[in-house]
């Protein structure tokens, strides 16, 4: 029986797709084809998981494509979206649970609406709740690990548990979700009481900041590269005289050094090259070796 048939066993067709483009599904906008791009609901990732394992077919879990750089040539075996049927909110009091590939803009706002304050900082965050935990997003000095009480995942056996917030263990740009390779089927977060004008502010504000200082007008994926210890990846790159250093389509932005954009028909290669670039010469300036926070398929 072909793959195809055995992923409709568990997943409705139109679910389904094949030699799907991930230009389609990045904020970069590029990236090449999937074999297969899954987009299943949240009581049928466990089987899903469980067929491509048996299979051996590679398979790589995303979000909204917001921190991914997919090669031109594309993605060998299958990707599974969690955004696409995985985005529902629940609150109780002062906790608020979603499902791994809600945005968190939406989550912030819909805590903002119910008078809960802690997820502010996650207003302007372009990512779903899945890969903000696995990678602890923060801004604006706010963390996930803050905010987060509990997680429901699938372990790297297949097994579907919870755990709290201890064995979260989140720390810059990374967790026990990331270390362990497990997959975010849903979270609960614990928030305080505030008020809902002061909230909306702060957001406003943020929102305002990042407008000013971040090039949001080009496709990118955020910030390219990790913050240094002690230090910041723009600061780095600028001082390295990078500031509009461009590969083909793409660019350091001028207005933010830390971000990558995509000026305009780059492909996954020009921006990879431009990383590997900016990389070398930071370190021949700096003796720093920038590391990417954006994650790379296919390189």
């Amino acid at each position: 029986m072909e793959l195809k048939d055995k992923l409709s066993e568990v997943l409705n067709e139109s679910r389904i797709k094949t030699d799907e483009p991930m230009s389609m599904h990045t904020t970069f906008r590029v990236g090449g084809k999937a074999d297969y791009f899954l987009s299943p609901e949240i009581d049928e990732v466990a089987d899903v998981v469980a067929l491509l394992k048996e299979e051996k077919v590679p398979y790589y879990i995303i979000g909204n494509g917001s921190n991914l750089l997919v090669s031109d040539s594309g993605v060998r075996g299958a990707v599974i979206a969690l955004e696409k049927q995985m985005s529902d909110i629940s609150i109780d009091g002062n906790i608020i649970r979603a499902q791994a590939g809600c945005m968190l803009v939406r989550l912030a706002k819909s805590a903002m609406e119910e008078s809960l304050s802690g997820l502010e900082f996650a207003s302007g965050i372009p990512g779903t709740v899945g890969g903000a935990l696995a990678m602890n997003a923060g801004a604006y000095g706010g963390e996930m690990k803050q905010v987060v009480k509990s997680i429901r995942i699938i372990d790297k056996d297949g097994e579907i548990k919870n755990i709290d917030a201890e064995k979260y263990d989140g720390s810059y740009r990374t967790s026990y979700i990331m270390k362990s390779g497990a997959i975010v089927l849903d979270a609960e977060f614990e928030l305080g009481r505030g008020d809902k004008i002061a909230i909306n502010q702060r957001m406003e504000e943020l929102k305002e900041q990042r407008t000013q200082k971040q090039p949001l007008e080009y496709p990118s994926a955020g910030s390219t590269f990790k913050r240094p210890k002690d230090n910041f990846a723009g600061k780095l790159i600028m001082e390295a005289g990078l500031a509009g250093y461009t590969v083909g389509g793409a660019q350091v932005s001028e207005k933010h050094c830390g971000f990558v954009i995509n000026k305009g028909g780059a492909t996954a290669s020009d921006i990879y090259k431009l990383m590997m670039d900016v990389t070398e010469k930071v370190k021949e300036s700096s003796g720093i070796v920038l590391e990417p926070e954006v994650r790379l398929i296919g390189f």
